[in-house]
């Protein structure tokens, strides 16, 4: 589907005359950065100490959901019941260690381009993400400098209810004080994707594991990309075509 496309498709669904977006809603995991083949790994171990069976690829799956959702979803395929809040607690530090001590992830490639792009083209940026660790957050700003400060960003630890449900975009959205008709959001999993769809933003999909492009599609998508680095050669022209009419 070419962008023009996308965005008019989206503007008749939504019975728009017009769309300029002013804000990006951003995914951090998986989208900015290179970081959740790491999370998954950890999450494996971490429920693997319990004697839990799980399967690795499943936490790919559970991509945006804060870290108490996670752990219930685990919790009550083995046990029937969720985990105690100081159970949760515990055990999301637990996995919060293992990340921490896995080699430093890299900006996801592309991003960067893409985000500079974003703000070129006078779009504020807002994020979006499940995770409440610190290991990444605390990176933004020398990685992405000027992109996500402390008053734009929606945190696992911000709302009460993680992706798919729409209160982190739509909380977003608050924090940049625009409109979902406004809004685009990015995200690189299904749930992200139901997400932003639910919220009424633009909603870009970008395979950058092993999750197929189909998923996103099926969650809703308007568009979807193969990588950061092919949506950072398109944004700038997505944007811009955005400024039209039907």
């Amino acid at each position: 589907m070419t962008e023009q496309k996308a965005v008019m498709n989206y503007m008749a669904r939504n019975e728009l005359m017009s769309f300029a977006p002013s804000a990006a809603l951003i995914d951090m995991d998986g989208t900015l950065y290179d970081s959740m083949g790491h999370h998954a790994d950890a999450w494996y171990r971490m429920i693997s100490e319990l004697g839990i069976k799980c399967d690795r690829d499943e936490f790919f799956m559970y991509e945006g959901r804060t870290g108490v959702d996670t752990i219930n979803i685990i919790f009550r395929r083995a046990y029937g019941h969720d985990a105690s809040p100081e159970q949760a607690k515990e055990l999301y530090r637990r996995k919060t260690v293992l990340f921490s001590e896995m080699p430093p992830v890299e900006p996801m490639k592309g991003a960067q381009r893409m985000v500079k792009a974003l703000l070129d083209n006078r779009v504020s940026t807002v994020l979006v993400t499940g995770s409440g660790q610190n290991t990444l957050l605390n990176r933004l700003d020398t990685d992405y400098p000027g992109a996500f400060p402390a008053g734009m960003r929606v945190t696992g630890h911000d709302v009460s209810q993680g992706k798919p449900h729409p209160e982190p975009f739509l909380k977003g959205m608050r924090l940049a004080g625009v409109h979902p008709e406004n809004s685009i959001a990015i995200d690189n999993a299904p749930l992200g994707v139901m997400a932003g769809a639910a919220s009424g933003a633009f909603t870009i999909g970008v395979t950058t594991g092993p999750i197929p492009e189909k998923a996103l599609w099926d969650a809703g998508a308007d568009i979807v990309y193969p990588s950061m680095d092919a949506l950072a050669d398109k944004i700038g022209s997505l944007v811009n075509s955005f400024n039209m009419s039907i």
